[in-house]
């Protein structure tokens, strides 16, 4: 008979339940010393890691630029960073995505060295204020107006002037949503104006009409409003095949091909007398670039192989050449600034450096 507090020898499920407490915190201890060494390992390699990048980053010279989200959605520029920094090994560059109004509101803050937009009236007007300096085309492409494949509206093969009467009878007739804008004062929002506006609508008074969605939102959010909802909306041609191809939207392209769904892209170099931080050197190289043979290669074969269409087309030589002449017309009309009765690229006072990039 065993008797309460006498020390005899237990059994086996006595040992296991009198020891096993201290075999538990015994291990557990353990597993915590070496879950603590395991993490000091991780925090110090991460910390030789960060530091090695770190220094390898301040190593480099960073040329930020500010850029329309038409370009950089589609991916046409990770290709000409990737070839660019490859044979740059000294540059890294940066970009940041927004609309072309925001992109020149980034510049005038001195948050850019440099600009890739497609508005020419806005940016005459960021020129004319001093901000930008050597402006040179570098491609173009269509803007398209896309809709549901149920076409509602009838719009299909029309004149974007002709679509645009046609959406906006329909919407003001069954009174529902129709359209949806960009409405970001974007270089695709500022063209959306010009098309109303020769469709004989006044843009700021149809904005509030049940028929017009305004999505506030970039290119990719703006066609996904009108995927889901059944609208019509204005692209740019190269965001929309790319959503296309990889099946986040199903909508089809009704009008386009048209001289005035143009869109045609410019580089700018940010004034460094205006914004002294600017560096105008490493912008002027990239633009040297991207207006280089092997640049305009990058971006005219782009999207070939994935969209069965080139999403740009490379601009220097057509304007060049003047050919072919149709579109080197549609692109003088359309892109370049009218001083005193004559066109040009790039005036001459708004012309920095010899970095030999105009004839």
């Amino acid at each position: 008979m065993r008797l309460p507090g006498k020390d005899q020898n237990p059994d086996k499920e006595d040992i296991g339940r009198y020891e096993s407490p201290n075999i538990t915190m015994m291990a557990m201890r353990s597993e915590r010393r070496l879950l603590f060494s395991i993490a000091a390992i991780v925090i110090v390699v991460g910390s030789v890691g960060a530091y090695l990048y770190a220094s390898q980053i301040g190593e480099k010279d960073i040329l930020t630029i500010s850029t329309t989200t038409s370009l950089y959605d589609t991916g046409v520029l990770d290709a000409l960073k990737e070839d660019y920094e490859e044979s740059h090994p000294s540059v890294i560059l940066t970009f940041i995505a927004a609309g072309t109004g925001i992109a020149l509101e980034q510049a005038k803050n001195g948050d850019a060295d440099m600009i890739l937009v497609h508005a020419p009236a806005l940016e005459r007007e960021f020129m004319d204020e001093g901000y930008g300096v050597n402006r040179k085309i570098f491609a173009y492409n269509f803007f398209v107006i896309v809709g549901p494949s149920t076409d509602p509206a009838q719009v299909n093969q029309s004149t974007p002037t002709e679509a645009l009467q046609k959406i906006y009878d329909y919407g003001r007739n069954h009174n529902t949503s129709l359209w949806v804008s960009r409405d970001d004062k974007s270089g695709t929002n500022e063209k959306e104006k010009a098309l109303w506006a020769a469709a004989g609508m006044n843009y700021t008074l149809i904005h509030d009409e049940p028929w017009f969605v305004s999505s506030g939102s970039g290119m990719g959010t703006t066609l996904n409003i009108a995927n889901e909802r059944g609208l019509y909306t204005l692209s740019d041609i190269g965001t929309f095949l790319k959503y296309r191809a990889e099946g986040l939207i199903a909508l089809e392209s009704l009008v386009r091909d048209d001289k005035t769904l143009l869109n045609v892209y410019s580089a700018i170099a940010v004034n460094s007398t205006r914004i002294t931080h600017a560096r105008i050197d490493l912008a002027m190289d990239f633009i040297k670039y991207i207006i280089s043979e092997r640049g305009q290669e990058i971006i005219g074969s782009y999207g070939n192989e994935t969209f069965d269409s080139p999403l740009f087309y490379p601009a220097v030589n057509v304007i060049k050449t003047h050919s072919p002449e149709t579109i080197a017309d549609w692109i003088e009309d359309y892109a370049f600034f009218n001083v005193d009765g004559t066109l040009y690229e790039c005036p001459v006072q708004w012309r920095y450096g010899d970095y030999g990039i105009y004839p």
